[in-house]
């Protein structure tokens, strides 16, 4: 049975999750892969997000990522490989880190004793994560942990990202929805990309978003107008809630003091880094 308030552990991941986010939409990832040779922005986010797995493939990395279109994925692995190794990608990734935190946060945050509290606290909650059936989580586990407390933070960050990301995938094979139909409901919950993003991150076209919202109405998910029904917005919640169980187990290790802690620290940081314009406008939303 759990310790701790219903909802708590995804509370404190949405509190963490967007501050490691980022660096994904961070000039300074560009600038440092750029310097490696990857100029392309899906080449250097495929890169980035996978290096910790090593020079995979295509194939890999579709399946870890769940919900990019696998043509896009092939069209820069494992080629981007060849221009840079895996283990320079991942220094590249920890210096954009580096300097977009400090560029977001300023240097009183980073230096401040709340910043390495939280840094404290997110590594003790990853100590309860597992690695069965988590490749992405599994993968990032390996890497050293940065020393600089914001850094070890971001790196904290990451470990519980994909943990529950890993975990997230299972709920959605469970649920049935394909790539495409976990995008197309998420974002007609509202707190998903909005469409426009998502075609022109994840590598799919207008047709094949129709077609998925298609199926969607077909299973009673969405109305006519695109909007959740009764059921959908059900069977959100149940994926929601599926993954919390499965994610539950860093947030338990942690226990309940120390979630509260680091969600109210995790706020504080992100609120400040959103303040400073670390995520674009248009991101969020149903159109």
């Amino acid at each position: 049975m759990s310790t701790l308030p219903p909802r708590a552990g995804r509370r404190c991941h949405n509190a963490i999750n967007p501050l490691h986010s980022t660096v994904y939409f961070s000039p300074d990832l560009g600038k440092e892969l750029g310097e490696l040779g990857i100029d392309d922005p899906n080449a250097a986010y495929f890169a980035a997000r996978s290096a910790a797995m090593g020079a995979v493939g295509p194939g890999t990395v579709t399946a870890a990522f769940y919900n990019f279109n696998h043509d896009l994925v092939a069209r820069h692995l494992p080629a981007v490989w060849s221009v840079a190794a895996p283990q320079a990608v991942l220094d590249a990734r920890l210096r954009a880190a580096d300097t977009t935190l400090r560029r977001l946060l300023g240097e009183e945050v980073i230096a401040s004793p709340e910043l390495a509290e939280a840094a404290g606290l997110a590594l003790r909650a990853a100590e309860g994560c597992t690695r069965h059936a988590r490749p992405l989580y599994a993968a990032h586990a390996d890497l050293p942990v940065p020393e600089e407390p914001h850094l070890a933070y971001w790196h904290a960050g990451t470990l519980l990202r994909e943990h529950r990301g890993d975990g997230h995938l299972a709920a959605l094979l469970t649920a049935g929805l394909d790539p495409l139909e976990a995008l197309v409901s998420h974002t007609a919950t509202g707190k998903g990309m909005s469409p426009r993003w998502v075609l022109t991150t994840r590598g799919w076209h207008r047709d094949d978003w129709d077609a998925a919202r298609e199926r969607l109405r077909g299973r009673g998910i969405l109305d006519a107008e695109g909007e959740l029904t009764e059921a959908g917005v059900a069977l959100r919640a149940e994926l929601e809630e599926a993954t919390d169980r499965m994610d539950a187990a860093p947030y338990e290790h942690l226990g309940a003091e120390g979630v509260e802690r680091l969600t109210e620290l995790g706020r504080g940081f992100l609120f400040t880094a959103a303040s400073a314009g670390a995520f674009p406008a248009d991101l969020m939303g149903k159109d």
